[in-house]
C-alpha cells in the first residue's frame, strides 16, 4: 500500500508527539542502538519501549536492522526532510511576523536603538 504524501506527515507528526519518541530519535541520530540501549535512559520496560519503536519504526523514522542476535535501530532521515520541506513553506510568515515584533520592539525602547 503506498502512501499519500499528506499520510505520511500524518504518521510522522504523529509520532514525534511524544517526548520520548523524540528522545529516541536524538539518541539515533548520535549512531545505531541496540533497543537495550534505547531503553537506558527511561524509565519504562522494554516492551513500552519496543512499542515507541514500533511506531517510529511505522512512521519511517527508524530502521531496524538484524545483525546476529540482536536488532540495532538506526535514524531514517527521509521522514524528517520531508518535514523540513513542508515548514518551510510557511518561513516567510514567521520571518514577517519575526520582523513586526522587532519594528514594535524597537518602538517601545527608541533610546536603545540609538546607543548601538
Amino acid at each position: 500500500m503506498t502512501r499519500s504524501k499528506d499520510d505520511k506527515l500524518d504518521l510522522t507528526f504523529s509520532a514525534l508527539a511524544n517526548p520520548t519518541r523524540r528522545a529516541i530519535l536524538g539518541r539515533l541520530a548520535e549512531g545505531e542502538a541496540t533497543v537495550n540501549e534505547l531503553a537506558e535512559p527511561f524509565n519504562m520496560s522494554l516492551p513500552a519501549i519496543s512499542k515507541h519503536i514500533k511506531v517510529l519504526e511505522h512512521a519511517g523514522l527508524i530502521i531496524q536492522g538484524q545483525k546476529a542476535q540482536y536488532r540495532p535501530c538506526t535514524i531514517n532521515v527521509a521522514p524528517l526532510q520531508e518535514i523540513s520541506k513542508w515548514t518551510e513553506q510557511y518561513r516567510h510568515i514567521w520571518e514577517e511576523r519575526f520582523d513586526q515584533l522587532d519594528d514594535y520592539i524597537n518602538q517601545l525602547n527608541p533610546k536603545e536603538k540609538n546607543n548601538e
